[in-house]
């Protein structure tokens, strides 16, 4: 059974393998054939790239950057998503002692407030150009909420594969899109090898799974976005949490391809890389200098980026160590402390990813690994509202009071006011 709809003339590139070179006619396939290497998008060498008036003319989404993403001619669907804030932190500058902090806040990424909101967009526009009137995903929660609000505002029908645990918050803020949501026995690795079979059986376009070559070019925008908002330059350090590792690598990809577009200049930022001491096989493929992956059974509350056997990991751990970056991994405990010291210096609400990243970066300027000249940016990739569960037994609890303003003062006083 083949799900196709009418061919746009919209139209997708071809594919090359990372590892062996071999070129592939556009297809949602992400493998090779000949060494099983990921596939990833072809540009042309002579296409005409936009300088950075050009750029800044136009809207502030992230297909103002279009020239470096997989497509040629107009893009159709999710024209609103991406340019999200900057912000700089001074008070959390101050905590980490390096000289400027920003939030790269993805927390409020249109329209489902995580950054996968960047990678389905060019996804969901690959499907429309290949033809596929159904898309899916396996998810940990914010691919599934993003890929069920795409295809509903697409038309497309959507099949959406999540471990049968996640969160009530992202079940329900999957369902209301009203897709075909399945819960399925076991962790991410389980259901990502279901999906991967499913592409095969029914030709959906599963968009991290055969669509994965386009889906992942959405990440680069996050980067160009960091380069523009500082003024066209780059930070000296930054930090994201890691999942399947694709995000770090795309982060690294799209400042190389800023830097030889000579929109910026000066060196590469150090890249660091987060994840939960619950389910962290990159960060300790970087600690033990190993170059392959340890698979681990995720044991975390930080469930959006608990991916046991993630297929970027050895390319993100690559990209770390290059750069001259490493990973910090953090307990349950601290990753929720981060989410607070986030929120209370930032006014920034994140999930559990967000937390670990910032308890990363807590970790690695407590190590020597950040400096007092840094400037830092920190990715937070996804919105608080989506995990509040996990902050609850954290946070103090409110006093009571009648209506009366000698009891409020009374409080002000036991307070020291």
């Amino acid at each position: 059974m083949t799900a196709t709809a009418t061919p746009s003339t919209l139209r997708i590139l071809p594919q090359r393998c990372r590892l062996c070179g071999t070129e592939f006619e556009a297809a949602p396939i992400a493998i090779c054939e000949q060494c099983l290497g990921p596939l990833e998008p072809l540009y042309s060498t002579h296409r005409v790239l936009p300088d950075r008036e050009t750029i800044e003319r136009r809207a502030a989404n992230l297909w103002r950057y279009r020239e470096w993403l997989p497509f040629e001619g107009e893009p159709v669907h999710s024209r609103n998503t991406g340019f999200t804030p900057l912000v700089e932190v001074p008070r959390l500058a101050a905590k980490l002692g390096v000289a400027r902090v920003w939030i790269k806040n993805d927390s409020v990424c249109q329209p489902t407030l995580s950054f996968k909101d960047r990678v389905v967009t060019t996804a969901i526009n690959a499907a429309h150009a290949l033809g596929l009137s159904a898309v899916g995903c396996a998810s940990t929660g914010n691919l599934a909420n993003a890929v069920a609000a795409h295809a509903a505002l697409a038309g497309l029908d959507a099949w959406i594969f999540v471990p049968e645990d996640l969160e009530r918050e992202k079940i329900l803020a999957t369902s209301v899109y009203n897709p075909h949501l399945v819960r399925v026995k076991g962790h991410y690795d389980d259901v990502n090898r279901l999906c991967a079979q499913l592409a095969d059986r029914f030709g959906w376009g599963m968009v991290n799974v055969n669509l994965r070559g386009y889906y992942g070019e959405g990440s680069k925008t996050m980067g160009f976005e960091i380069a523009e908002q500082l003024g066209w330059r780059l930070p000296t350090a930054i930090i994201a949490p890691m999942a399947g590792g694709s995000l770090l690598t795309k982060l690294k990809k799209a400042f190389g391809e800023f830097q030889n577009a000579e929109l910026v200049h000066g060196p590469s930022p150090r890249l660091y890389g987060a994840q939960a001491s619950g389910c962290a096989p990159i960060v300790r493929m970087v600690e033990s200098g190993s170059t392959q992956i340890t698979p681990e059974i995720p044991n975390t509350i930080a469930r959006s980026i608990a991916i046991g056997n993630p297929a970027d990991g050895p390319y993100a751990a690559k990209s770390m160590i290059e750069s001259g970056g490493w990973g910090a991994k953090v307990t349950d405990e601290e990753l929720i402390a981060g989410i607070r010291l986030l929120a209370e210096t930032a006014g920034i609400f994140t999930e559990t990813a967000g937390g670990a990243t910032v308890a990363g970066a807590v970790q690695l300027a407590r190590e020597g690994k950040l400096t007092a000249d840094d400037e830092l940016v920190i990715c937070i990739t996804g919105n608080g509202l989506k995990t509040p569960d996990a902050v609850a037994g954290s946070l103090p609890e409110s006093p009571v009071v009648e209506a009366k303003v000698r009891e409020v003062a009374a409080l002000v006083k036991s307070l020291g006011g």
